[in-house]
């Protein structure tokens, strides 16, 4: 992990208890279909990973089309519906993921269900709402769910193509005391920080 983010892990630290709140709350808000963990065993009734079951064709090189048959792997929503928030990433064996928020893609991007490496990635960009590189994008790590309403699934990181565009957000952010620390790139993200957004959509350790 670069310095950059563990002075990010600091940062969260402090504001844990305002993290923790999130995730708890995120399903009730979120209206979720379905419960974490279905379709957790396969045919043969081994244990499965709960993000398997809702993975994708995907070649990777550009996205895929958002279609109203696809499920979120991490929540289960649907991302056509969630046009502000979706996301998307490809896997180098051809099989992928759709995600309606930043903060699922977050979960899955720290513990996927499969090994083989993650090609490519995008998500919508905060303030231009188009689709963009999430491998080079910019994110602004929010926590203070009191300080948004009615957020697709209770929070989530404000994704930005341009850095000038993050720290104008982040300086305009007034739900809590931030610091350019707390604005990172995709590789940065450890567990803890995915936990802020979808700790109760994750698999135990």
């Amino acid at each position: 992990m670069t310095d950059r983010a563990d002075r990010a892990d600091e940062s969260f630290a402090r504001r844990a208890v305002l993290g923790s709140l999130g995730a708890g709350t995120a399903v009730g808000l979120a209206g979720c279909l379905g419960g974490f963990g279905d379709d957790d065993e396969d045919e043969n009734g081994n244990d499965r990973h709960p993000y398997e079951a809702r993975m994708v064709e995907h070649d990777g090189g550009e996205p895929i089309e958002f279609t109203d048959d696809q499920a979120c792997a991490v929540c289960n929503m649907t991302p056509a519906g969630y046009p502000a928030w979706k996301g998307q990433l490809a896997h180098e064996n051809g099989e992928g993921a759709v995600f309606d928020t930043p903060g699922c893609l977050f979960a899955y991007y720290v513990v996927p269900p499969v090994d083989d490496s993650i090609t490519d990635a995008w998500v919508t960009d905060f303030e231009t709402g188009e689709l963009i590189d999430a491998t080079e994008a910019y994110f602004v790590i929010v926590t203070n769910e009191d300080a948004v309403s009615g957020e697709t699934m209770g929070i989530n990181p404000r994704p930005f193509a341009d850095r000038e565009d993050a720290v104008s957000y982040l300086d305009e952010w007034d739900g809590e005391e931030l610091t350019e620390d707390d604005i990172i790139g995709l590789s940065d993200v450890s567990r803890e920080i995915a936990e802020i957004y979808r700790g109760n959509r994750m698999p135990a350790e």
